[in-house]
C-alpha cells in the first residue's frame, strides 16, 4: 500500500491518559444475580407468607390447648422451620417465578397444620405428616429440576461466546509498528487492518483501498463500499463511507484508522447497553398459570367458607348449641375447629401440587428434545412461548438465505471452458478456504468468491490455474472504473491476454457486441435486476507485446470480446419455503426485518413464499418512512407490514415492541450487534448460532444451524408441550373436582372420610406425580401447526376443557358416592352383590372391605380417564401409544402398584385395604374402563 503519510501514533503515557480517560475496549457484561439476591428475594416471599401462616398456626394452637398443651412447645417452631427452609429453597432455584409455587407454600402450610393438629388432638399416627412431605418433595424437585437444566444450558452458551479480546491487532506507536491485544485498543491508536480482519474498535479512515467490510453484524449488509474520498461517499449509507465500525469484517482492502470510541462507547456497546435495559416481561404461560392460581385460591377458599357458614348454621339449627354450661362451650369450639380443619382440608385438596411438577418436566423434557435439533434454550419457559408465538420478525441474511453469494444464473457466450476458467482464476483478488470440504468457505469480496465457487463445481482447480499463467499487470477495482483487469500470459490461447471484469453495462461499452447483441444482454440485466441480483461481466483482449494497456489509472484498449455475464446472489435456503408456509399456515405473521434494499427483501420475501402478487405499498416500509410515523400511526398499520427494508437497529426493536403492544406474542431472530435491542425485548429472542457475542447475550435461545426451518420446529414444540399441559391440568383437575365434592359432601353428611390419609397419599402420587411424568413425555404432534395461535389474554382451561373437567368430575363424585351411600346402608362382600343381591337398609357403616372396594374403584376410574386425557385433542385413539413408551411404564406401574397395595398383606395394613376377590378386580376394571370405550365410541360417530 502507497505510504502518503507518516503517522507516529500515541505513546506510552497517551495510552494510559486515554484508557483514563474514554475506559477500555471491552463491553461491560450484564450484571448476573447472585445467591444472596436469589435469597434476599426468597426472604421477602417468607415474610408475606409468614403473615398467612400466623392464622393457621393460631387455629392449630387452639386445637392443641383443647386436646392438650405437650406438643405446643415443639409444634409452631416446627412448621415454622419447614415453611423457612421450604421457602428459602424455593427461592433459592428461582421458583417464585412461577405463580403456584407461592399458592403451593402456602397449602404446604395449611397441611402441615392440620397434620398437627391430627397428630396431638385426634391422634393420628405418624402418617398424616405425608401430605404436606408430599408438597414439599414436589416443591423442590421441580424447582431444581428446573434450576439444574437452565444452569446447565447457560454454561453451553457461555461456552458459545467465548470472548476474543486477546486477539492482536497491528498498531502504531512510540513511532513503531508493534501488535497489541484487541482489549488495550484506545481512543487515538493508530490501527493497520487488511483483508479478512475483524475491525478492533470504531474508528475514521485516515487512508484506504479498495476497501469493502461485511458490516451485517450491525446492518445486514453483506458488503459496504469504504473510502476516504468524499466525492464517492455513499449518502444512503447507514454510517458514513469513512467510518468502520467495531465488530465488522474487513472483506478485501487495506486501511490506516484512527480509533474514535472503544468499548462501550461504540456502536456495538451502545447497542448491547441497549439490550440491558428491557426486562423480560411475564411469559405467556406464566400469565396464564398466574390467572389459573387465581382461580383455584379463591374457588377453594368460596368452598371452605361455604362449609364453615353452612356446618355452623347446621350446629344451630339442630339445636346442639347450648352455651348454658361449660361444657357446651367446649362442645361448640370443638365443632367449630373441626369445621375449620375440613375446610382447610378441602383447600389442600384444591391444591394442584403435580402441576408445577408437571409444567417443569414438560419444559424439561421439550429442552432436552430441542438441544438435540440444533436449538439450545437459555429457559425452560422460552421452549414454551415459541409455542405461543403469533408472529416472528427474522433477519434476512443467513436465516433466510444462506449468508453467501453463488453464481445463480449465466448467460454465456460460445468461448472455450479453459478460457473462461483463465479469466475467473486470475483476474481476482479473492480465495477458497477448503480446509472443510463440506463447506468450503469464501475468503474476500463475496461476489468475486461466488465465481470461484461456481469455477471449483465445474472441476477447476483455480490455485494450480495461477501457478501456470504468468500475472503481468494489474489493475484493481475501483468504483470510479467499476471494473478490473488483470493482464497474463494466457495458456489457452498462448498469448498476452487482458482480462477484464467488472459492471456488465460498462464492459459491454468497450465491447465489440453488436446492436442485437446488447439489446439481448440489456434485457436480461433487467431481468436479473429485477430479481435483486448482483450482476459481473466478463471479458478479455488479445494484445500486442509492446501495447500500452492502462493510462490515466484506465483501460486503454477498446474492441473487447465480451464473454458473458453472471447472476448472482445470496440464495434462499433450500428448507426454507417450507418451513414459511407451515409457519403461515399456523397462523404465524412472518415480517422481514433487514438492512437490504426493498428490491432484494421482496425478491427474497418472494421465493420463500411470502410477498405475492396481491402485496403493495401497504405491506412494505423503509426506515426512513418506519422512523417518520408516530407509534399511534403505526400501531395501525403495522400488522400488514410484511417487508420493513433498510432497517436500522432501533426500527427492530420499536417494531418488536409495537407488536406487543397490539397483544401478540413476538418471536424475534437475530445474528448481528444490531438485532440485540429487537431479542431482548420480544417475547422470545432467537439468536443465531455463528451470531455475535452481544446477539446471544440478548437472546432466549440460539438456533445453531441458523435456519428458519429450526425456528419453525421450535414452534411444534413449544405448542406441543402447551398441550401436554393442557392435558394434565385436564385430568388433575377433574381428579381435584371429585375429591373436593367428596369432601365437601362429607361436611354436610356428617361422614367420615372414606378415604385415609395413606390412601389420599397413593392418589395423589398417581395422579400428581405419576401422570405428570406420563403426560409430560408425549412426542410433539405436527398436527398442532394446523391451530391458529392462541390469545394471550385466553385462559389455559379451554371451554372444553371446563366443560370435561365439571362432567366428569361430577360422574366420578355421584357414582362413588352412590357406592359410599349403598355400602353405608347394606352388608356387601362382593361387586357381584352389589348387582345381584341389592339392598339397602339401616345405616350399619363401613368395612373394611367395604371401603377397599370404594378406593380400588376411585383408582381405577381415574386410571382409565388418564388415557383420555393423554388423547385430549389429538384426533386420535386414546388406545394410540407410538412413541408413549413413558406412559406405557407408568401405566404398568400405576396398575401394579394398585394391585400390590391391595393384595400383599404388609402393604394391607399400611393402607388401611384387605385383599379383593378375582372376580371383584374383573368388575371393577370392565366397569372403570367404560370411561375409556365411551369416549372411543363417541370419537368413531363423531368421524362419521
Amino acid at each position: 500500500m502507497e505510504q502518503k503519510h507518516h503517522y507516529t501514533g500515541l505513546t506510552d503515557a497517551e495510552v494510559l491518559e486515554s484508557r483514563q480517560r474514554y475506559g477500555v475496549n471491552v463491553l461491560t457484561p450484564p450484571e448476573k444475580e447472585t445467591i444472596w439476591d436469589t435469597l434476599k428475594e426468597a426472604c421477602t416471599h417468607w415474610i408475606s407468607i409468614s403473615m398467612f401462616s400466623l392464622v393457621v398456626l393460631s387455629v392449630v394452637v387452639a386445637g392443641i390447648l383443647v386436646g392438650g398443651m405437650g406438643p405446643i412447645i415443639w409444634s409452631m417452631p416446627a412448621i415454622i422451620a419447614l415453611a423457612t427452609v421450604l421457602i428459602l429453597i424455593v427461592g433459592f432455584f428461582g421458583g417464585f417465578g412461577d405463580p403456584l409455587f407461592k399458592i403451593l407454600i402456602m397449602a404446604f402450610v395449611l397441611s402441615m397444620g392440620i397434620s398437627i393438629y391430627e397428630y396431638c388432638w385426634v391422634g393420628t399416627g405418624f402418617k398424616t405428616f405425608f401430605e404436606p412431605i408430599g408438597i414439599i418433595v414436589a416443591l423442590i424437585l421441580a424447582t431444581s429440576i428446573a434450576f439444574v437444566l437452565e444452569q446447565r444450558n447457560e454454561k453451553t452458551f457461555q461456552s458459545l461466546n467465548v470472548a476474543n479480546d486477546d486477539t492482536l491487532v497491528k498498531v502504531i506507536r512510540n513511532n513503531n509498528v508493534c501488535q497489541v491485544p484487541r482489549k488495550d485498543i484506545v481512543v487515538g491508536d493508530i490501527v493497520l487492518l487488511e483483508t479478512g480482519e475483524e475491525i478492533p474498535a470504531d474508528c475514521e479512515l485516515l487512508q484506504s483501498l479498495n476497501l469493502n467490510v461485511n458490516e451485517s453484524s450491525l446492518t445486514g449488509e453483506l458488503q459496504c463500499a469504504k473510502t476516504t474520498d468524499e466525492a464517492c461517499f455513499d449518502k444512503e449509507a447507514t454510517y458514513p463511507s469513512n467510518q468502520i465500525m467495531k465488530g465488522t469484517i474487513i472483506l478485501e482492502g487495506y486501511c490506516v484508522a484512527k480509533v474514535t470510541k472503544v468499548g462501550d462507547a461504540t456502536e456495538s456497546g451502545k447497542v448491547f447497553e441497549a439490550a440491558q435495559v428491557e426486562e423480560g416481561s411475564k411469559t405467556p404461560l406464566s400469565e396464564e398459570l398466574d390467572k389459573l392460581a387465581d382461580l383455584i385460591t379463591k374457588t377453594s377458599y368460596v368452598f371452605a367458607v361455604l362449609i364453615i357458614i353452612g356446618r355452623i348454621g347446621i350446629y344451630f339449627y339442630m339445636g346442639n348449641a347450648d352455651f348454658s354450661t361449660g361444657e357446651g362451650w367446649i362442645n361448640f369450639v370443638t365443632y367449630v375447629l373441626n369445621t375449620i380443619m375440613i375446610a382447610v382440608t378441602l383447600i389442600v385438596v384444591a391444591v394442584p401440587e403435580g402441576l408445577p411438577m408437571s409444567v417443569t418436566l414438560s419444559l424439561a423434557f421439550s429442552m432436552k428434545k430441542l438441544m438435540k435439533e440444533n436449538t439450545l434454550p437459555r429457559t425452560m419457559h422460552s421452549c414454551e412461548t415459541m409455542g405461543a408465538t403469533s408472529v416472528i420478525c427474522t433477519d434476512k441474511t443467513g436465516t433466510l438465505t444462506q449468508n453467501r453469494m453463488l453464481v445463480a444464473d449465466t448467460h454465456l457466450e460460445d468461448i472455450s471452458n479453459n478460457l473462461l476458467a483463465e479469466m475467473i482464476a486470475i483476474n481476482t483478488t479473492a480465495n477458497l478456504d477448503f480446509t472443510d470440504l463440506k463447506n468450503i468457505k469464501a475468503v474476500g469480496n463475496p461476489t468475486e468468491c461466488a465465481l470461484l465457487l461456481w469455477l471449483n463445481s465445474k472441476g477447476f482447480d483455480y490455485i494450480a490455474l495461477r501457478e501456470k499463467i504468468e500475472v503481468i499487470d494489474r489493475l484493481p477495482f475501483s468504483t470510479e472504473n467499476k471494473y478490473m483487469v488483470t493482464v497474463a500470459k494466457s495458456v489457452e490461447l498462448n498469448k498476452k491476454v487482458a482480462y477484464v471484469k467488472g459492471a456488465p453495462e460498462i464492459l459491454l461499452g468497450l465491447s465489440n457486441v453488436s446492436d442485437e447483441q446488447n439489446q439481448t444482454y440489456s434485457k436480461q440485466l433487467l431481468e436479473y435486476q429485477n430479481k435483486a441480483m448482483r450482476t459481473l461481466g466478463l471479458a478479455y483482449i488479445v494484445l500486442d507485446e509492446n501495447q500500452e494497456v492502462f493510462k490515466d489509472g484506465k483501460l486503454n484498449v477498446e474492441g473487447l470480446a465480451f464473454a458473458g455475464i453472471f447472476a448472482i446472489s445470496d440464495p434462499v435456503r433450500k428448507e426454507v419455503p417450507a418451513a414459511i408456509k407451515e409457519c403461515l399456515d399456523a397462523g404465524i405473521q412472518v415480517k422481514i426485518v433487514t438492512g437490504d434494499t426493498s428490491g432484494t427483501a421482496k425478491e427474497i420475501g418472494r421465493q420463500i413464499g411470502l410477498w405475492n402478487d396481491t402485496d403493495g405499498e401497504k405491506n412494505i416500509l423503509t426506515g426512513v418512512e418506519f422512523a417518520a410515523m408516530s407509534d399511534e400511526q403505526l400501531v395501525d398499520r403495522v400488522e400488514d407490514v410484511k417487508i420493513l427494508s433498510r432497517a436500522r437497529p432501533n426500527d427492530k426493536e420499536r417494531l418488536v415492541k409495537l407488536l406487543k403492544q397490539k397483544g401478540m406474542v413476538v418471536a424475534a431472530t437475530g445474528d448481528g450487534t444490531n438485532d440485540a435491542p429487537a431479542l431482548n425485548a420480544a417475547d422470545v429472542g432467537l439468536s443465531m448460532g455463528d451470531g455475535t457475542a452481544v446477539a446471544k447475550e440478548a437472546s432466549d435461545m440460539t438456533i445453531q444451524d441458523n435456519s428458519f426451518s429450526t425456528i419453525a420446529n421450535a414452534v411444534m414444540w413449544g405448542r406441543s408441550l402447551y398441550k401436554n399441559i393442557q392435558r394434565f391440568l385436564l385430568f388433575q383437575l377433574t381428579v381435584n373436582v371429585t375429591a373436593c365434592l367428596l369432601v365437601l359432601c362429607g361436611a354436610f353428611m356428617g361422614t367420615e372420610s372414606p378415604l385415609t390419609v395413606t390412601q389420599m397419599l397413593w392418589i395423589n402420587l398417581i395422579m400428581d406425580t405419576f401422570a405428570a411424568i406420563a403426560l409430560a413425555s408425549l412426542p410433539p404432534s405436527r398436527k398442532v401447526m394446523e391451530d391458529k395461535p392462541r390469545d394471550r389474554r385466553a385462559s389455559i382451561l379451554t371451554p372444553t376443557m371446563r366443560k370435561d373437567i365439571i362432567g366428569v368430575g361430577l360422574f366420578f363424585f355421584f357414582l362413588l358416592v352412590a357406592m359410599l351411600y349403598i355400602f353405608e346402608h347394606g352388608d356387601y362382600t362382593s361387586m357381584r352383590e352389589l348387582f345381584l343381591n341389592f339392598q339397602l337398609g339401616e345405616r350399619d357403616g363401613l368395612s373394611t372391605y367395604e371401603l377397599t372396594l370404594l378406593f380400588t374403584t376411585f383408582v381405577m376410574t381415574h386410571f382409565f380417564y388418564l388415557f383420555n386425557a393423554r388423547a385430549f385433542e389429538t384426533g386420535k385413539s386414546a388406545l394410540h401409544f407410538k412413541g408413549c413408551q413413558g406412559l406405557l411404564v407408568i401405566v404398568v406401574v400405576i396398575f401394579g402398584g394398585q394391585v400390590l397395595m391391595v393384595e400383599i398383606p404388609m402393604l394391607q395394613d399400611f393402607f388401611n385395604v384387605t385383599g379383593l376377590k378375582f372376580e371383584d378386580w374383573v368388575i371393577i376394571i370392565v366397569g372403570s374402563s367404560l370411561v375409556l370405550w365411551i369416549r372411543e365410541i363417541w370419537s368413531l360417530l363423531k368421524k362419521i
